[in-house]
């Protein structure tokens, strides 16, 4: 099988090393901007995919720095005009494209407000960059499928490089010199009957808890967009408060377990669904888990494992998605760039 969404992906551990190896100089200059003035916490700005990269944005900054993080609501501003108070914040805008207009509009009040702003894009050039103080390209070159993969791969990799820099964190910056070589492994991991388990569902959960749980958002996202599927997202804690009552025998479940405290409530939720006689998809690094297990690659930092994990799942989303009778590239009623205002 062939799909430009399976195309883009496989490129990018060499995406990620290019992109490690540029713009050293625009990092520093952000960190610098953010030591002067101290955030007391930081907003970012984003939609789709983007927004999931958002949500792991603000576990990476509440982990690395202790900074709270909330996700602004474009239309705040750009259709009900409220002014809001963003001077002693940091604003993180995401986009592959950087055009949408209530983007660039949460961004200039963010500017105008006087709140350090920085835009994450991989068009340079684009309204948002020019409206954010400071610009940290993505570098994924062209992406022609639909279906985003290697931008949000290199949002992740960007957001978590700017708070090793930031930081001076030198644990993740040694994981961040080895994460290409760990995404080439990704791209090798075996899914097993997952494709065959899935053919035919209508609906399941993605489950992660912790960092992992903004890549379960954005597998659910690919599994819409992609195969049509009716996927929703959880953290395994959450689950627990209402959704779990969906959860019947034939009901699926892919659980995200990563190395870490999260990963581990993960898992052990999963087992408790295999337990009871439900479809079961565990994917982790731990060969010990229940249900079908899927073994991705070795853990390499809790901050970076989520990348590693999603670059694994998007070759499986897109076999799926042909498995399914779908094209990957061409999702029904969507397009690459999405302007609202």
């Amino acid at each position: 099988m062939s799909s430009l969404m399976l195309d883009e992906v496989r490129e990018t551990p060499s995406l990620v090393a290019a992109q490690l190896a540029a713009d050293g100089e625009a990092y520093a200059s952000l960190a610098a901007s953010l030591a002067a003035a101290p955030p007391v916490f930081a907003a970012t700005i984003a939609r789709g995919s983007s927004d999931h990269a958002a949500s792991y944005a603000a576990t990476v900054l509440a982990h690395a720095m202790g900074l709270a993080t909330a996700s602004l609501a474009p239309s705040l501003v750009s259709r009900y005009g409220v002014e809001l108070a963003l001077d002693k914040a940091f604003v993180l805008g995401l986009s592959q494209s950087g055009a949408s207009p209530d983007l660039v509009a949460s961004m200039q009040a963010a500017a105008a407000s006087g709140a350090v702003t920085a835009a994450i894009v991989n068009q340079p050039d684009s309204p948002l960059a020019e409206a954010a103080g400071h610009v940290l390209p993505q570098r994924a070159g062209a992406e022609r499928s639909v279906a985003a993969t290697k931008s949000f791969i290199l949002t992740l990799v960007a957001i978590a490089r700017l708070a090793a820099v930031w930081r001076g964190d030198a644990a993740l910056r040694a994981g961040l010199e080895r994460l290409p070589e760990r995404l080439e492994a990704a791209l090798a991991v075996n899914w097993g009957g997952t494709v065959d388990t899935l053919a035919e569902a209508s609906s399941l959960y993605v489950l992660g808890r912790g960092p992992a749980l903004s890549i379960a958002n954005e597998a659910a996202l690919k599994l819409k967009e992609t195969s049509y599927l009716h996927a929703e997202a959880f953290s395994s804690a959450e689950v627990r408060h209402g959704p779990r009552a969906v959860i019947d025998d034939g009901f699926p479940v892919l659980a995200l377990a990563l190395a870490d405290a999260g990963g581990a409530d993960t898992a052990a939720f999963a087992a408790e669904m295999a337990a009871s006689g439900g479809t079961v998809i565990t994917a982790s690094p731990d060969p010990d888990v229940a249900g079908q297990a899927v073994r991705l690659p070795e853990p390499l930092h809790p901050l970076l494992d989520p990348i590693v994990a999603i670059t694994a799942f998007y070759p499986m989303a897109a076999t799926l998605a042909a498995a399914r009778g779908h094209d990957p590239d061409k999702p029904r009623g969507l397009k690459k760039v999405t302007s609202t205002v």
